[in-house]
Formats: C-alpha cells, sequence, structure tokens
C-alpha cells in the first residue's frame, strides 16, 4: 500500500479514536423526544464507555428505541425517567399478555415495583354473563374470549356454573400498585420498570452529570455541568486542533493521488482492451432494499369505517407510531401479514428486504389494491 494511503489511514483512525472517546452526550433516536443518556446508551451511536452494563438501548426505523431484556427478548420503550428513575415499555405488536408468560427480569439490572398473579380464563362467546367484562383481544377468537383477573369469587362464580369457562393458565404481571379487587383486565398498559444500580438519580436531581470515575473502574460518580474541564478534555481539544488540519492535508492528498492512479488504470485499460463499457469502469452499487415492482406487489388497502386491517389488528402503525386513520393507505407484507402505512413501508423496503417488526424476507405476489 502506498504510502499517502498509510498516512491517511492513521490519522483518520487517531482522530476517530478521539472523538469516540469522548462522545458521552445526550442523544436521541431519530424524531423520539427520548434523551438517551447515562448509564443508557444507544449502540450504535454512543461508545461502550458512555453507557452501564444491561442499559443498552438499540435505535430502530424510524424513531424507535428498543431495550433488550435477557430471556424476555426485546421491549419498545416510551420513556425514561431519570429522577425516579425508571423506564416505560411497552410490546410494538399490541400483544403484551403474550409476552409475560416469558417475561423474566433475573439476569437484567432492572425490577418491577410490584408482581401480582393473574388468572387466565378461556370462555365461550356466546356467555352473556361475560358482557360487562373486559376481555383480552388478541388472545381471543371468533369462538373463544380470553380474560385475566386477580377476583377469586369472579373465577369461582365462572367455573363453577354453566358459563363454559375454564382456567388455562397463571401469570405474573409487573405493576406500578396491586390491581383493584373484582375487576378483569386487558393487561396492555405500559410496564414501568426501575433500577437500583448505578445510582445516578441523585446526580440527576441536583442537575448534575452521571458516569464513570475513569476508564479503569466501573464506579460512578456525579461531574459538575459548571465544572471546568479535566485535564484529559483539554488533552482533547488539543488532539483536536493538530488533527483536523493533518486530517484536511490527508483528504487533499489523497484524492490527489486517487484520481491520478484511476487516469491511469483507465488508460491502460483503454491501451488493452479498445471496448470497455461504462459497467466496467462504474459497477452499479448493490441494492440491499427490495425494487418498486416487489414492493407494489404486495396489498395496499384503504381503511373504511372500522379501520380493520387485513393482517394482525393493530391500532398504530409499528414504523411512525401513528395511529391509523379512516381513509388512510396501509400496505401488507403478504407472508407475516404485518401491516403498516403505506408510504413508511414503502420507504423502509426501498432500504431493507425484510418486515420492520418480525425480520422475515417477503416475496412478491400480485395484489390489486382494494377498500375496507
Amino acid at each position: 500500500m502506498e504510502t499517502y494511503k498509510v498516512v491517511f489511514c492513521l490519522v483518520f483512525i487517531s482522530l476517530h479514536s478521539i472523538a469516540a472517546s469522548d462522545d458521552c452526550t445526550t442523544s436521541y433516536c431519530g424524531q423520539s423526544f427520548t434523551e438517551v443518556r447515562f448509564p443508557f446508551r444507544i449502540t450504535d451511536k454512543q461508545p461502550e464507555n458512555c453507557g452501564y452494563s444491561g442499559f443498552d438501548l438499540r435505535c430502530a426505523f424510524p424513531s424507535m428505541l428498543l431495550i433488550n431484556l435477557p430471556g424476555s427478548g426485546e421491549f419498545s420503550v416510551r420513556s425514561i425517567d431519570y429522577h425516579s428513575p425508571a423506564i416505560r415499555i411497552y410490546d410494538s405488536l399490541n400483544c403484551l399478555p403474550a409476552r409475560l408468560s416469558t417475561f423474566d427480569l433475573s439476569n437484567s439490572p432492572f425490577s418491577a415495583p410490584y408482581f401480582q398473579n393473574f388468572t387466565i380464563l378461556s370462555c365461550p362467546r356466546d356467555a352473556k354473563s361475560l358482557s360487562g367484562y373486559k376481555h383480552i383481544d388478541c388472545l381471543s377468537n371468533s369462538s373463544f374470549s380470553v380474560f385475566a383477573t386477580v377476583s377469586k369469587p369472579f373465577i369461582t362464580s365462572m367455573t363453577s356454573n354453566e358459563t363454559g369457562c375454564v382456567i388455562t393458565g397463571h401469570l405474573w404481571v409487573p405493576l406500578d400498585q396491586p390491581h383493584d379487587d373484582g375487576f378483569t383486565s386487558q393487561l396492555d398498559e405500559d410496564i414501568t420498570l426501575t433500577w437500583s444500580k448505578p445510582g445516578c438519580a441523585k446526580c440527576e436531581r441536583a442537575g448534575d452529570s452521571c458516569g464513570y470515575v475513569n476508564s479503569n473502574t466501573k464506579r460512578t460518580k456525579c461531574f459538575s455541568n459548571l465544572a471546568a474541564p479535566h485535564p484529559s478534555g483539554v488533552f482533547r481539544i488539543i488532539a483536536f486542533a493538530l488533527a483536523i488540519p493533518c486530517m484536511t492535508v490527508s483528504v487533499v492528498i489523497a484524492c490527489f493521488m486517487c484520481n491520478k492512479d484511476r487516469r491511469n488504470e483507465l488508460l491502460n485499460r483503454r491501451t488493452t482492451n479498445n471496448t470497455v463499457t461504462p459497467e466496467e469502469v462504474n459497477p452499479p452499487p448493490n441494492i440491499v432494499g427490495l425494487d418498486q415492482a416487489t414492493i407494489e406487489s404486495y396489498t395496499k388497502v384503504v381503511l373504511g369505517e372500522s379501520k380493520r386491517l387485513p393482517g394482525h389488528e393493530d391500532a398504530t402503525c409499528p414504523i411512525c407510531l401513528s395511529e391509523y386513520h379512516v381513509k388512510e393507505m396501509v400496505r401488507c407484507i403478504p407472508e407475516c401479514r404485518h401491516c403498516f402505512h403505506a408510504e413508511c413501508i414503502d420507504e423502509w423496503l426501498k432500504m431493507n428486504g425484510t418486515c420492520p417488526v418480525c425480520r422475515n424476507m417477503p416475496s412478491p405476489v400480485h395484489v390489486e389494491s382494494e377498500h375496507i
């Protein structure tokens, strides 16, 4: 490799390392208003030293924050309260009860304020005595309705008479406070989780920042936002001041030499081959997403008054998190039947060849547009 390329790479790596080592400012995921700072970090935007172990977040297209709880999978983040401290999470597929059967916090730094044992009942749809109770939509079907309750009298009443109800299981549900006895619940509320380590809440309440004492320890402390720059910060400022001019000169030299080498290469190729096609000089870029014809082959419908989707019964678009409205155009992926605003999924599929919810790779089908 030529000397100028080696110099260019070394300067670039040094500059990148200097920038990454101190880039621990507050970050955001797209247009989301949720601030991400220590002990949380966005894995593809902030260095590892900017977050505490177990507090990694992932930014999904276009502005959805996701947190992975070991053993429980990924959940969407609704908000983060650094003063309490607390984080509110939810299931982006709008079926939280289905996720609660495997919900486990034992290998995470988080805990729930309270857990309560709910009994799950399955009852025939035509049971008249259940018309006034809330059932779980995403677990029910045309034949049976699924109910969740903590009321022992309700359970006894529904399983001892001729309603046809049977107990199908139990769920330990994380709650902010105990659920009122005597009612059924849809179990679709956000889950609120708290943490005690690291103890950054006192720093936040005092208006200070929280972070590691140094890079060699996992101990944390509060840093005054008005404090004088640390000597290492002064060093980084000096390093930036020296690196930027060097970087600029290296880029100019590299561009000049690359252009020169490119001209020589083209000249040699013209000498050995008189018919050089444009594709041989500038090969087309690899396309990661789907072509427009494939995208247009997926089901596209205009929502009617019922706002019923041809696929999963979601109330909001999993991409933009906005509620569906009458006369809006939606498009559904055939294999997994996940639906989205047409403009949202079209932009996504142009850049990605998989469903943004289940990550399955769809195939082209021919379905005409329709209204529902």
